[in-house]
């Protein structure tokens, strides 16, 4: 080895390791790393850039409300507009895509199978809707949620965990009901796992909450319960570094992305943020 090669490798040892997210909020999703000051661009994806993707689709993600990783180092994304979409990455592939009405989150079940939660909208709005992954746009099943805004897949309890507007809902894998809460505060918004716990995230209007998932009770977020118009919260799965993004009202957006531990805020001039997930 030369004294060079050493040197390079003595730096990458000493360099913090790349901390990437995706955020997304308007019609391009995005990769940023965010490990220095200043966040970096590192990969992005449009619908109107898809030839596979069918042209009456491609204009229903023209506001990308959803960006969660998958298994396959893919991207299960949703739109308000009504897009559902499985995306490979680094290509941008589109593997499987389905209209869900005000289509707000998305989850990937055992089998390949895709939960939607549809939020408000007169017709296919308010409720759960199951997809196979295999067969784009058909509908296998769904299940009533008022302002369907989160679905979580809980592999240890085999359970859909679905939030609404009022309530949170636990269910198998079919959509048959096994349990329903009420929510603290109305205006159910964002769902997550909060790494190695009993513990799910809940956001509604007025606050962040903790739910467990054994005892069945609520409890107020003990960092940022307080705030209200949180658009989104995630904690990164390995280091449980959390990011979240607050919108800046009137607006249904934010410029900002905000971390925990320690604090600090990145802002993104002219972008209109709504949700931001960890890259494992």
């Amino acid at each position: 080895m030369t004294r060079r090669q050493a040197l390079i490798g003595a730096a990458a040892l000493t360099q913090p390791p790349r901390r990437e997210l995706l955020v997304c909020g308007w019609d391009e999703l995005v990769a940023l790393d965010v490990s220095a000051g200043s966040p970096r661009r590192l990969w992005s994806w449009r619908a109107e850039d898809r030839p596979e993707l069918p042209p009456a689709y491609r204009k229903l993600f023209r506001t990308i409300d959803e960006c969660k990783p998958v298994e396959g180092g893919r991207i299960l994304i949703t739109a308000s507009s009504d897009g559902v979409a499985l995306i490979e990455r680094p290509s941008g592939r589109v593997h499987f895509w389905a209209q869900g009405a005000n289509a707000h989150s998305a989850a990937m079940l055992p089998g390949g199978r895709i939960a939607v939660a549809c939020s408000t909208r007169q017709r296919g709005g308010n409720r759960v809707v199951l997809f196979d992954s295999a067969t784009p746009e058909k509908e296998l099943a769904s299940t009533e949620l008022y302002s369907g805004h989160g679905v979580v897949w809980d592999d240890a309890r085999q359970t859909l965990w679905a939030l609404g507007g009022r309530v949170l809902l636990a269910l198998t894998p079919e959509l048959k009901l096994k349990g329903e809460f009420e929510l603290p505060d109305e205006g159910g918004h964002d769902l997550w796992p909060e790494p190695g716990s009993s513990l799910l995230g809940v956001t509604t209007h007025d606050g962040v909450w903790h739910f467990d998932r054994d005892s069945r009770t609520f409890r107020l977020h003990p960092q940022i319960g307080g705030l209200a118009h949180v658009k989104s919260v995630a904690p990164h799965p390995a280091t449980g570094e959390t990011v979240y993004i607050q919108a800046d009202p009137p607006n249904w957006w934010s410029e900002r992305l905000e971390f925990l531990t320690p604090p600090r805020t990145l802002r993104l001039a002219g972008e209109r943020l709504y949700k931001a997930r960890w890259v494992p």
